[in-house]
């Protein structure tokens, strides 16, 4: 069953229920765009949650970021920004794949609904103009027929009429064959029209306007399919995430797990123990046999306790729970107890490491660019280099005196079996560096621990170092001959992978695939990091 069969003279219903069709789809995408504004703005909220309860914005020094329960509620919020992030990408989906895709096919529906109702319009107009034709065709024929009747009766009239001559007679017979004449005319145009009409007419209810209802139909019923698939998008976008989502809950869930409370509280132990020792019983001070009260205050200063340790008011009994004054802080840490003051003096020395870890590769990095400079001189001026070279070097005297200064103070602290490590490199005029044994002595074959080596000799070839993982890819605009010692060469459209970012000398360490590496100039290449 069809429109143009079942429904062929229902031509207002079918334009009514086909605008009313094409209004649904525009309250349907209306409806997914207050969703996704939903979404976008829940996400907003959740992330500006996780934000402000994300307790990293504290200080390094944070002493509650060791326990199993503030890294668990940190995950949390990191789950819960990963959360965010799948809200906004429903979004993102619902308003690509259903709201732009509806709304696209919704305006060539629109254009589509209005071509067939132009045709529709110019049939009618066309069988009303036949119609019309048709009428007047009909009036005339009616006009001229009643014309020719009166002009035979007033013949007939005329040759009865005894007075009436010759002449009147056979003009009054002239003048009636001459309107029945017409009358005939007007007849066979009349028959004509009416034949043509009824063949419009025909093709009008029978072909034109079934034709025209039948794409109506098909138009229709694709505007009801696609706004179906938009149903079922709504849902798909939705499950298409469930499985990252419920890892965001999984992970939520491990946080939990991962809560130790009796780790959490050897990290109490951990960081506040003092070192100190109990105080001892306090001895009794007869008056009664003379005692030098000054020899009972010494007395009772052996064994010194926390009271004299700390500086408390021995008068205090409860010294444990009195309000304790704010100690200056000082550079050496004394003001910590001892225990303290070691872990605080060892995590000073490793911050001065790395510190310094970093100067020396950016000078052997400068002094490499020199010599690419000095053998060719097109690639730069090596002069422009000495203030920079300069400076590192400062900055890495600096820091061997710093550490030099914290490992003496650990050294005092008690931790001098510990510091050795950070007592296992010197700096030669050159900025290069040299290993020394624990003892002082130099050591050609040295094996510390990689975790606590802060240096390791550089070699030019890259052949004994460790493949580290590429950060991203670049592609070469230009060719480079790579004939200084530490380049590559490079060929124009070659692709190389980024192991290491330009440093601000104006060179990209990258590698090929069979492992060869070396420095090429940034400006000859396009980057592409890993996101």
């Amino acid at each position: 069953m069809d429109w143009g069969t079942e429904l062929w003279d229902q031509y207002d219903i079918i334009e009514k229920h086909t605008q009313s069709g094409l209004e649904l789809v525009e309250k349907y995408v209306k409806f997914v765009k207050e969703r996704t504004e939903i979404e976008q703005n829940y996400a907003k909220q959740l992330r500006n949650l996780s934000k402000k309860y994300n307790l990293k914005r504290s200080g390094k020094d944070e002493p509650d970021c060791r326990f199993s329960s503030y890294l668990s509620f940190l995950d949390v919020l990191n789950e819960m920004n990963d959360y965010a992030g799948q809200r906004e990408l429903i979004a993102e989906n619902m308003m690509m794949n259903i709201c732009i895709d509806l709304t696209k096919y919704l305006q060539e529906l629109k254009q589509e609904r209005k071509m067939y109702l132009m045709e529709a319009k110019r049939a009618q107009q066309s069988l009303e103009s036949t119609y019309k034709q048709l009428d007047s065709s009909k009036k005339r024929f009616e006009r001229e027929w009643r014309e020719a009747e009166r002009t035979a009766q007033y013949a007939e009239k005329t040759d009865q009429d005894i007075n009436a001559t010759k002449a009147d007679v056979e003009k009054a017979k002239q003048q009636a064959h001459m309107r029945s004449h017409i009358a005939e005319e007007c007849k066979n145009d009349y028959a004509a029209q009416l034949q043509k009409f009824n063949k419009e007419q025909n093709q009008f209810y029978f072909n034109d306007m079934p034709l025209i209802f039948n794409k109506l139909q098909d138009l229709d019923e694709r505007r009801v399919r696609k706004l179906a698939q938009g149903y079922i998008l709504f849902s798909d976008t939705e499950k298409h995430v469930m499985p990252i989502i419920g890892k965001c809950l999984e992970g939520i869930t491990k946080a939990g797990t991962n809560v130790n409370e009796r780790n959490d509280s050897m990290v109490v132990i951990e960081q506040n123990k003092s070192g100190f020792e109990r105080p001892g019983d306090v001895e009794f001070e007869d008056y009664s046999q003379g005692i030098n009260r000054a020899s009972s205050d010494s007395s009772l200063g052996t064994p010194k306790g926390p009271m004299e340790l700390l500086g408390k008011n021995r008068s205090k009994n409860f010294w444990l729970f009195s309000k304790k004054s704010k100690p200056t802080v000082t550079e050496d840490f004394a003001h910590l107890p001892p225990e303290q003051r070691r872990k605080r003096l060892q995590q000073k020395l490793e911050e001065i490491c790395r510190e310094l870890q970093k100067e020396v590769d950016q000078s052997e990095a400068l002094g490499k660019m020199k010599d690419v400079y000095e053998k060719n001189p097109q690639m730069g001026d090596p002069a422009s280099l000495a203030s920079q070279i300069s400076q590192t070097s400062q900055n890495i005297e600096r820091l061997s005196g710093e550490l030099n200064k914290y490992e003496t103070w650990l050294a005092e602290a008690g931790g001098r079996g510990e510091t050795l490590r950070y007592k296992t490199h010197t700096f030669n005029n050159n900025g290069a560096h040299d290993l020394l044994s624990p003892d002082g002595a130099h050591s050609d074959e040295s094996t510390p621990d990689p975790s606590q080596a802060i240096y390791a000799e550089f070699d030019d070839d890259f052949e004994d170092e460790e493949l580290t993982t590429p950060i991203g890819k670049c592609t070469a605009m230009y060719s480079f001959p790579g004939a200084s010692e530490g380049t590559i060469s490079m060929q124009e459209g070659e692709v190389l992978a980024v192991v290491e970012e330009d440093k601000g000398d104006g060179w990209t360490r990258v590698r090929r695939n069979n492992g060869d590496e070396g420095y090429i100039p940034t400006s000859y290449v396009t980057i592409n990091l890993n996101k």
